[in-house]
């Protein structure tokens, strides 16, 4: 695992991504500086420009496209729909570059299609390269366990951890010797404290860190065991320690990325109302309230995607699968997520945060806080339209959904950056592609 900005990433994913990058670079430079067809090609500047955009354009594209998450490795029929919408993508970048960069006249040299081709032959060509690697089992990190720690799922096939030796932590030389014998990612124990001074010493020469179990799970999964968290581990959360020019930065790119999704999406929330008009008599706008920063209640925006009066009852009811108090119009907005468009508003109004824990309910709050640990500490940030537990948990419709949902979203609070709030982005744009989730 490799740690960027606090958040843990998966070296042999970041590896991937990284060469996919400087081959798509090496590719688009190539066609673009000497041309496949007749002609004479762009100027090196201006090659490169274009080669560097598309490099760019190309990992941006796979991330949004969920052709770096760990199981699509696994997962024939969604790799190749990933990789089909990915080549889509890829020729708009494609097209923009040469349009944005390229002098008039240089299209012959370095069409289109020539370029994209380019591009296309690069990434097969690292993607099997890693393949094979990864048959070869150069992906998975050792790890050394003591005294019996368990390791949830470090046998699964997509597992980045495997287990290199388990050993009782009294057993220094075998230890020793294994450290020696093979590379070594951690050492699992579950008191690293109480091991022998000599033998943290050692682990710390071979450039080897000792972690609890919980630490490995939290790497392996990016959310957090909730169970073990202490009572006061939000004093030592990396992600609260952000001072007021982060917090700035932060409040700026969430106007900037509302004012542009805004202006991207007007005519799309415009037909979304006609057609919440067109299907029958109710409000068109759908207000809710909900609770936000430091447990502060505001109302919520979003389109009304149920009927009318549909919880006449007064007590909140979590949406199931083919809910029936959700309308035809509504239905197609909740899987494209067009529904939650409107709280751009909340994000101006500065209610939310782009990116941040989802904002619930007052009455699920109070029965979720009491059932769950922790729960009420995600109120430690703003919410936000999309977030960590959202991209990577479908719906919750359960005290166990939001239980696990949870483990994200503490993960989000302990590591939160502005690298992972990009990440979080990119994820959205797949989740919303593939309908992911939505109920």
């Amino acid at each position: 695992m490799t740690r960027m900005f606090g958040h843990d990433i998966r070296s042999d994913l970041l590896a991937l991504c990284l060469a996919e990058i400087a081959a798509v670079f090496l590719a688009a430079f190539l066609v673009a500086a000497m041309g496949i067809g007749p002609g004479a090609g762009l100027n090196p500047a201006r090659a490169a420009l274009i080669a560097a955009i598309l490099a760019i354009g190309s990992a941006l594209v796979a991330g949004a496209s969920g052709l770096y998450q760990p199981e699509i490795l696994s997962r024939l029929r969604r790799f190749l729909v990933g990789a089909g919408v990915a080549v889509l993508l890829l020729l708009i970048v494609a097209w923009l570059s040469l349009a944005i960069v390229a002098r008039p006249g240089a299209a012959a040299p370095a069409r289109m299609g020539e370029l994209l081709l380019g591009c296309l032959l690069a990434i097969i060509l690292t993607r099997l390269t890693f393949s094979l690697a990864w048959r070869w089992g150069l992906r998975r990190r050792r790890l050394i366990v003591l005294d019996g720690a368990a390791l949830e799922g470090s046998s699964a096939r997509n597992s980045p951890f495997e287990m290199a030796l388990e050993v009782s932590g009294a057993d220094h030389a075998a230890i020793r010797e294994a450290l020696r014998a093979q590379p070594v990612w951690a050492v699992v124990a579950q008191e690293p404290g109480a091991l022998d001074a000599g033998l943290r010493e050692a682990c710390a020469r071979a450039g080897v860190r000792i972690l609890t179990p919980a630490e490995i799970h939290e790497c392996r999964y990016n959310r957090i065991a909730v169970e073990s968290l202490p009572a006061d581990w939000l004093g030592k959360a990396r992600g609260m320690r952000g001072g007021a020019m982060e917090a700035a930065a932060r409040r700026a790119c969430d106007i900037l990325a509302a004012l542009l999704l805004l202006a991207l999406t007007l005519p799309l929330m415009a037909g979304a109302a006609l057609a919440i008009r067109w299907e029958g008599p109710g409000p068109i706008l759908y207000f809710q309230d909900r609770i936000g920063l430091r447990g502060r209640v505001f109302s919520i925006c979003k389109f009304r995607s149920m009927v009318v009066a549909a919880e006449a009852a007064g007590a909140p009811r979590w949406a199931t699968k083919q809910d029936p108090r959700v309308t035809r119009v509504g239905r197609f907005m909740r899987l494209t997520r067009i529904d939650e468009l409107p709280q751009i508003f909340n994000v101006l109004r500065g209610d939310m945060s782009f990116v941040g824990p989802r904002p619930e309910r007052p009455g699920f709050v109070a029965q979720l806080g009491a059932a769950i640990p922790h729960y009420n500490d995600r109120a430690c940030v703003k919410p936000g339209i999309t977030g960590w537990a959202q991209v990577n948990y479908p719906y919750g419709a359960s005290v166990e959904d939001a239980r696990m949902k949870l483990a994200y979203d503490l993960y989000y609070v302990q590591r939160r950056s502005l690298f992972l709030d990009l990440l979080i982005v990119i994820a959205t744009v797949r989740v919303v592609m593939f309908q992911e989730g939505a109920r």
